[in-house]
């Protein structure tokens, strides 16, 4: 299988864990130095995102990807994605589009998200 169609597959794993909040394939899938920015300009780490599902702030309940560009360097992929996202954050009800970012790493043969971004749209 090609690098890209493995994250293809990591990002199609992403996305079913987090409308299923599944914890332990998202603990799979970030790294445990992740950064990532929110739409709300707050930075987030691997346990403080894991938190937010396991203690219900965030229940994701539709997300719908497009306009997927994915770049392949050696051992790291990124991903430019837009979603249209139904979900709640903090009694928030959140129902828009947004442009992601996210920075996968190759550890041997596993992909992990290190870093990422988004934005709404």
């Amino acid at each position: 299988m090609t690098k890209e169609k493995q994250i293809i597959e990591c990002e199609n794993r992403l996305l079913k864990a987090m409308i299923s909040g599944d914890i332990k394939i998202l603990d799979e899938l970030l790294h445990d130095s992740l950064i990532f920015n929110i739409p709300t300009g707050q930075t987030i780490t691997k346990e403080m995102d894991i938190e937010n599902y396991r203690s219900g702030i965030i229940t994701v309940y539709d997300i719908l990807a497009t306009d997927q560009t994915i770049k392949i360097i050696e051992n790291i992929a990124t991903v430019a994605v837009t979603f249209h996202l139904k979900a709640k954050y903090a009694d928030q009800i959140i129902d828009g589009k947004f442009r992601y970012l996210r920075v996968w790493k190759l550890f041997d043969t596993s992909w992990k998200i290190i870093a990422g971004s988004g934005i709404q749209i």
